[in-house]
């Protein structure tokens, strides 16, 4: 039984020919280069993906980072405005607030003196009516001396001609020696003077009272605007210090904007640098993919010519004759093969896209997460 298994097994090896044995191994080279041009084509598919995604996603983040950019540059310039603006108030209201201040300092000096010239009217005024009431009592009751009519002389504000009359009173009642007859003639000469000093003594008074008015308005006057320039004062440094803080708080936002905007600008800048050779990487992976598809077609068409040449009839009666060649064409195709560049072998890939997490263009494993 084994006798005949085996006799049948080399009478089959017996029965294929050289040419068939060509053909089988042309064939198995035909299945093989389009298996791995099928599966080129695939990992390219999944490296074109990862290609256009990557694109996509680093043109979308350049995208808002240039949108980011402009909002930044937007805020910089409104907070450059608002401190130029706050710098000019602030300076406004710091003059203003030293005008209040020298306006609050001159008024008080301007109260001072009127205080201290209505202090010394109001003396003069009330000696004055002291004077002139006592110099009236003093005649009334015949004590109206010398001594006492000099006193009377010195009164302050005395009108000149009051004065003159005083002295001349003085001068003729010296003589008087308040007899009946002198007496008489005293009081007929002192009732003249006693009107003088009482309409002088209503004067001093009425002034008095009028110096005392406007000494009450005049201190009302000062208090009012006192405590307006005060409030004025208080208002304008409440505003500074407001706007100080302000300005203060916006040249920080306008730090941080600019610290931003210096990120934002590198971050831009590094993704767009990605991008161009991204872009120049996969561009020329994708060139190197058709010139490889390209020779895998051309190899495969020459596989199935070589097979159609070997199959027909004149191969077929002319073995020894064609066989050699066609095995040198053969080896050929393999060398050809062999020779032609994988996907991992493409020149000109950068170091940034060496580093990325591209897949493999020539492993299907070598996905990107």
């Amino acid at each position: 039984m084994k006798i005949q298994a085996l006799t049948v097994v080399a009478a089959s090896a017996a029965s294929v020919t050289p040419v068939q044995k060509v053909i089988q191994l042309m064939n198995g080279m035909l299945e093989k280069g389009k298996e791995e041009k099928h599966e080129e084509q695939v990992q390219f598919a999944a490296y074109k993906t990862w290609c256009d995604d990557t694109a996509t996603e680093k043109t979308r983040a350049i995208k808002e980072d240039n949108e980011q950019i402009d909002s930044l540059e937007a805020v910089i310039g409104k907070c450059e405005a608002d401190i130029s603006k706050l710098t000019k108030e602030i300076a406004q209201l710091d003059e203003d607030i030293s005008v209040y201040e020298g306006d609050l300092k001159a008024a008080t000096k301007v109260r001072k003196m009127e205080h201290e010239d209505y202090l010394a009217t109001h003396k003069d005024l009330t000696e004055s009516v002291d004077a002139t009431a006592g110099a009236i009592a003093l005649i009334k009751k015949k004590m109206f001396d010398k001594k006492a009519g000099a006193a009377l002389l010195q009164t302050p504000r005395m009108p000149e001609a009051d004065r003159r009359k005083l002295q001349s009173f003085l001068s003729t009642s010296e003589g008087y020696n308040m007899a009946a007859p002198e007496a008489a003639a005293y009081e007929d000469h002192t009732g003249g003077i006693i009107e003088i000093l009482e309409k002088l003594h209503d004067k001093f008074e009425d002034e008095r009272t009028e110096a005392e008015k406007e000494e009450s308005n005049s201190k009302h006057a000062f208090e009012m605007l006192s405590q307006d320039l005060t409030n004025s004062i208080s208002t304008s440094k409440d505003d500074r210090s407001d706007k100080a803080q302000q300005k203060a708080k916006t040249a920080q936002r306008e730090a941080d904007a600019k610290g931003d905007l210096q990120d934002t600008v590198t971050s831009r800048d590094d993704d767009q640098a990605y991008l161009d050779d991204l872009s120049a990487t996969c561009k020329s992976k994708s060139d190197d993919f058709e010139a490889r598809q390209t020779l895998r077609a051309q190899e495969i068409e020459a596989i199935e010519k070589a097979i159609e040449i070997i199959s027909s009839g004149a191969v077929s009666g002319a073995a020894d004759k064609h066989l050699p060649s066609l095995v040198q064409q053969g080896s050929a195709l393999m060398q050809l093969r062999s020779n032609s560049r994988s996907p991992n072998q493409i020149p000109g890939t950068s170091a940034r896209m060496q580093t990325s997490r591209a897949p493999d263009a020539g492993s299907c494993t070598s996905r990107a997460p």
